[in-house]
């Protein structure tokens, strides 16, 4: 099993290209279930879970041919052509999606395609419940008849789908992919209220709409979807990861340095801005991306409450945990959307930080000093949350378990090495 090597201590300089958000290429890659022409998608990570999903959607019957950079290549992603001429299969089976969470988002689109699906309940990582329920309203409020059997979700709508109201009672990213995607292709009109403003909600709207579907409100928490026949298949570009842009802006931060985040939007996470200026990192708007700086002064504490969007990304709260261990002072880290999303502090409590659970809450007393330890990630983020510690700690740290980073992060040591990390991957 690979591990990753690291020696602390090297500030971080040059340029580091963003890579398409994974969070947006997954919705994307499924909504080619809805039609039977090809939907080409731009700037598509190389990633784990992108290759686990086309296996998915390859067993539901679509084809596929990618071209894109070479393996190992910095830059901008693959372009993947996708085309379900015939949805062969109905039934998403458990082997499959046990193994990532996003893939039961295919429920919405057979559904509404082929007016009946069998998907398996879904895994991923182990970071909370998060249950099915809101998917599951979403679709019996389309008209559909849901019933659980064997650990599968069997639905049907044999005369498809009618548009309603739906609100969803708490936001819910994944629930706002499924159900749009099936209102779109729903009898008359669906409005959905209290949906997930997330940008890459709005990336899979725009999309629809580029595939014939008839959407508005993208952007806000109203969606309103009028329901077309059929959509058609276009070309869409994924939108630049901002998860993977703040986890290496805080990278920076903790490094300390000046680095160039190439390809990334500001717009995306304003809130970062203003929390990292807090904490005495310097992120500046620049034509090709944003820059990040950090001189020599300390990292201040801030405090910080997770949120659905525009509020603080839970997918970088790991990570700046792991930048406020090197703090200060004191910070407040609360956890507001996953109840089980602090199994990275043990870990780096190995490496020397002081971090004390209460609850929601982490309180994180930073040190001066953290010393390079052999450590084992968790999950995706709790993962990269070992690196950026890893980078300011002393001497050598081993971080194993290293195929969570693969999920979510493309070529992290090369993007790393680039800027002057001592980073390397060990096999087996």
């Amino acid at each position: 099993m690979d591990r990753i090597r690291i020696r602390g201590g090297n500030r971080l300089q040059g340029e580091i290209p963003i890579s398409g958000a994974k969070n947006a290429a997954l919705p994307l890659m499924i909504a080619s279930l809805l039609t039977d022409e090809t939907l080409t998608l731009r700037n598509v990570p190389r990633l784990a879970d992108v290759q686990l999903l086309l296996r998915i959607i390859r067993n539901h019957g679509a084809d596929m041919t990618v071209d894109g950079k070479r393996a190992g290549q910095l830059g901008h992603g693959e372009t993947i052509h996708l085309t379900a001429r015939q949805i062969v299969d109905t039934v998403a089976p458990y082997d499959l999606v046990s193994k990532m969470r996003a893939s039961f988002w295919v429920l919405g689109p057979i559904l509404a395609r082929c007016g009946e699906a069998r998907i398996s309940l879904p895994g991923g990582c182990a970071i909370g419940t998060r249950p099915v329920d809101l998917h599951l309203m979403g679709m019996e409020k389309l008209g559909a008849k849901i019933e659980l059997d064997g650990g599968y979700v069997v639905a049907s709508a044999p005369k498809g789908l009618t548009g309603n109201r739906i609100v969803f009672p708490k936001v819910s990213v994944g629930a706002t992919h499924n159900v749009l995607m099936a209102a779109a292709l729903a009898k008359g009109e669906s409005i959905l209220e209290n949906a997930a403003r997330e940008p890459e909600v709005g990336d899979l709207a725009e999309c629809l709409q580029k595939m014939g579907a008839k959407i508005e409100g993208i952007g806000t928490s109203r969606l309103i979807v009028q329901g077309v026949d059929r959509l058609h298949g276009a070309t869409h570009s994924v939108l630049p990861d901002r998860i993977e842009a703040g986890t290496y802006a805080m990278a920076a931060g903790m490094a300390g340095g000046d680095v160039k985040l190439v390809g990334a939007r500001g717009d995306l996470f304003d809130v970062l801005f203003g929390i990292l200026a807090q904490a005495g990192i310097e992120m500046t708007t620049e034509a090709d991306g944003l820059r990040v700086q950090r001189d020599g002064n300390g990292i201040e504490p801030v405090n910080v409450e997770t949120q659905p969007f525009p509020g603080f990304p839970t997918d970088l709260q790991a990570q700046f945990m792991a930048l406020m261990c090197k703090s200060t002072g004191t910070a407040a880290v609360r956890e507001t959307i996953f109840e089980n999303r602090f199994m990275h502090v043990q870990e780096l409590v190995r490496l020397g930080a002081e971090i004390t659970l209460n609850g929601d809450t982490a309180l994180v007393h930073g040190v001066e000093t953290l010393r390079g330890a052999e450590v084992m990630a968790t999950d995706l983020r709790a993962s990269v949350s070992l690196v950026i510690a890893a980078l300011a700690a002393e001497g050598e740290t081993t971080i194993s378990r290293v195929y969570h980073l693969d999920r979510g992060f493309e070529s992290l040591e090369g993007k790393l090495t680039h800027c002057g990390a001592d980073i390397e991957r060990i096999s087996g």
